[in-house]
């Protein structure tokens, strides 16, 4: 029979070892740990939302995220005032990150172009190759920047602080070119590489409204990082 201080001891070892395993396991998944710094080259993991979210309320920190990954990017100045101040909004520079912007002058914030990144290599990309075997190479979007109340509500809407951008259509590499207004209906390989877009985008904006929403969003995708309690998000 082990001596009282025996069993002690042994418990002290496997609790340093449990210690040393956890804080290795930390260092090599720093997508599930909230207070890890986030980074554009980091898988998506549990805390990754909420980093994003996060990083809407931080400029600095948000911009710095692309200067730590070299993305080149315009930063524009900020504009309006109030509950309608956007001081993130942004231009990237070439296609590394996200498909070339059409129209280019869009600017959302940082912290939805951050998303917009993950979006693009972790969502977008392989559905476009699974579908079509083939990149998207542009997105046309219908603007981010918007000073006005959610449609129906008293709520400001994400676009007034161009924390929000909406997506109307997908450019594959061959020039197939893919509209929410015409190909959302189900019946063909454009209306599920559509529907299978807006499902993996669920996990990672903190709203997504598509046509399946109202009639308002039958054109396009609204994609915010709207920060709400508990964390909670909306997809629809």
């Amino acid at each position: 029979m082990l001596r009282p201080y025996l069993t002690w001891f042994a418990v002290a070892v496997l609790l340093t070892i449990g210690a040393i395993l956890g804080m290795q396991w930390v260092r090599a998944h720093p997508e599930h740990i909230p207070r890890a710094r986030f980074e554009l080259a980091h898988p998506q993991g549990w805390a990754t939302e909420s980093k994003l979210v996060a990083l809407a309320r931080d400029d600095a920190a948000c911009f710095a995220v692309f200067d730590r990954a070299g993305a080149g990017y315009l930063r524009r100045p900020a504009v309006g005032n109030g509950t309608c101040r956007a001081s993130q909004r942004m231009i990237l520079t070439g296609d590394r990150f996200v498909p070339t912007m059409r129209p280019a002058n869009a600017a959302p914030g940082c912290a939805v172009t951050a998303a917009m990144a993950l979006w693009n290599r972790d969502v977008v990309q392989p559905l476009a190759q699974r579908h079509f075997g083939q990149k998207v190479v542009a997105l046309e979007n219908l603007g981010s920047y918007n000073c006005r109340k959610i449609a129906g509500g008293q709520a400001q809407s994400e676009h007034s602080t161009a924390n929000a951008i909406d997506i109307s259509a997908f450019i594959l590499a061959d020039g197939t070119r893919m509209t929410l207004i015409n190909d959302w209906a189900p019946g063909d390989r454009r209306s599920e590489f559509l529907h299978a877009v807006r499902d993996g985008s669920c996990g990672l904006f903190s709203t997504v409204l598509s046509p399946d929403y109202n009639r308002a969003h039958a054109d396009h995708f609204h994609l915010d990082m709207a920060a709400r309690r508990a964390g909670w998000s909306v997809c629809r």
